[in-house]
């Protein structure tokens, strides 16, 4: 159609997303916890780095492939889990899945995914991994982890920033409830977590990489290493959890350094452009993950809409490789961002 609104950036699908959701099932994936305070802050945190080009390198083309865990990328932008995915398209994680798949990239699925995690699993021949939230009921979390291992998933990437709900004030003020028939009655989160439940995980999940997802401190960072975690990823949960606390982008320099390279460190939070990813690589993440994004193009085209953001942060992301003189992801180094003055 003619009138049709161009769709330039991911930012785009957002208001199209929004015209076409309840508006609680809108404020549900948009919202962060109090004031939204770090939900802001993610996306700012972007703005307090600047890139340092460099040119004459005779850069002729880019290659935004990587690996990591020795899992091949197209290009170092993943699909960070989220919830409830038929709240925004009927197909919900089968169709996110397809299209992560199709652009050549790992969609991390969510412990509430709407969706059966089988029928998820072979939803697509690409990489998955699980996301997990461990249950105070051991034996239902044992069960989901031999389910997930049968499925043949990945990885595991635990989610260790959730012991209680944070406050989302727009949730409250909706009086949000999850529609009937999605899972949430069976999954009670354990507040006791510790890292001794890494070796259970190991225990339930064998062979497969453990990752330990939301931590923003050199201190967690140090225990993960001394744990002999697979990985880590530098978040806030979205600016859903705890309100006050660092930008994932601000964590991740500390983060990095104390792990030295011992194991590999994503990140996600707050990244919606290219030069945000270019931004994350210089400072030492191996990738980056997205989430909201990928639900604005789910809401609006299904499985489509997920794909067309997935190629917009792949074509934007070759994009500022080339004009800042890197041709693979192993040339993005510090160097290449600064402190904005």
């Amino acid at each position: 159609m003619d009138d049709a609104p161009m769709i330039v950036t991911v930012d785009d699908y957002e208001p199209l997303a929004r015209e076409r959701l309840q508006r609680e099932v809108y404020d549900y994936y948009a919202g962060g916890a109090g004031d939204e305070w770090t939900l802001a802050e993610n996306r700012r945190a972007f703005d307090r780095w600047v890139l340092r080009p460099r040119f004459l390198r005779g850069v002729t083309s880019v290659d935004p492939s990587t690996t990591v865990l020795g899992v091949p990328l197209t290009f170092p932008v993943m699909v960070a889990p989220w919830a409830y995915q038929q709240m925004a398209h009927p197909e919900g994680e089968k169709a996110t899945r397809r299209a992560a798949s199709d652009a050549g990239t790992v969609m991390v699925v969510s412990s509430t995914a709407t969706d059966l995690l089988e029928d998820i699993a072979t939803a697509a021949s690409g990489p998955a991994w699980w996301q997990l939230y461990l249950a105070q009921d051991r034996g239902f979390a044992a069960d989901m982890l031999a389910r997930v291992v049968a499925a043949r998933f990945g990885a595991i990437v635990w989610t260790v920033d959730f012991p209680v709900n944070g406050l989302r004030r727009r949730d409250t003020r909706n009086g949000f409830e999850m529609p009937l028939g999605l899972p949430t009655s069976d999954y009670v989160y354990d507040p006791a977590i510790s890292w001794d439940d890494l070796a259970w995980i190991r225990s339930h999940a064998p062979g497969l990489p453990v990752w330990i997802k939301g931590l923003l401190t050199a201190e967690d960072a140090l225990l993960a290493v001394d744990h002999a975690a697979d990985g880590v990823i530098v978040s806030n949960h979205g600016g859903r959890q705890l309100d006050g606390c660092a930008a994932a982008l601000d964590a991740l320099p500390e983060i990095v350094e104390a792990v030295g390279g011992r194991l590999p460190v994503l990140m996600d939070g707050g990244v919606r452009r290219g030069t945000d990813v270019v931004k994350a690589l210089a400072l030492g993440a191996a990738a980056v993950l997205v989430a909201r994004p990928t639900a604005w193009g789910l809401a609006v085209a299904g499985e489509q809409g997920v794909a067309d953001v997935l190629r917009i942060l792949r074509e934007e992301t070759e994009n500022a490789m080339a004009l800042c003189g890197a041709r693979t992801v192993i040339e993005i180094g510090p160097e290449l961002v600064t402190p904005a003055p």
